[in-house]
């Protein structure tokens, strides 16, 4: 696996990634009618790729193929993080969950994880501090606000 920084020839290829990584591994926690609102396959290119350049974005390859990604923020929001159907159970979210830590010098690093990915932020010592229902056109989903405390 190589871990490197995104490029925006990237852009195309992670939202796809992102599209079929939600409508496979987050449809046994969530109905068809929240994955359509939470990825409905319209991403605007352009906006990604500006917030992907402003954030620390960790893309990881295995044999050539982007297996997942990541991004977060100077004060230590980690937005996104995904791993293609494909490579799940691999290391693959450590490895790039790792990397974005690391690249922060917040004393708190927050993530809205899903109901799917809760367990997996447990694991590396994340604690829930709330569940929220958050409306995607229309419809509700519910997620945790999450928080590693590196103090």
């Amino acid at each position: 696996m190589i871990l490197r920084n995104y490029r925006s020839s990237d852009c195309g290829t992670l939202a796809e990634l992102f599209y079929n990584t939600v409508h496979t591994v987050n449809a046994a926690d969530y109905t068809s009618e929240q994955l359509d609102a939470w990825a409905d396959g319209n991403i605007d290119l352009a906006k990604w790729d500006r917030s992907f350049l402003a954030h620390t974005t960790i893309v990881a390859e295995i044999d050539g193929v982007i297996a997942g990604f990541g991004d977060i923020d100077d004060s230590g929001y980690l937005d996104r993080l995904y791993v293609h159907y494909g490579y799940q159970r691999m290391g693959v979210a450590s490895a790039i969950c790792g990397e974005l830590e690391r690249s922060v010098s917040a004393a708190v690093i927050v993530t809205h994880a899903s109901v799917t990915a809760r367990g997996f932020f447990e694991k590396r010592g994340y604690k829930v501090w709330a569940e929220q229902n958050v409306m995607r056109k229309g419809v509700s989903l519910t997620n945790y606000i999450m928080e590693l405390s590196r103090g």
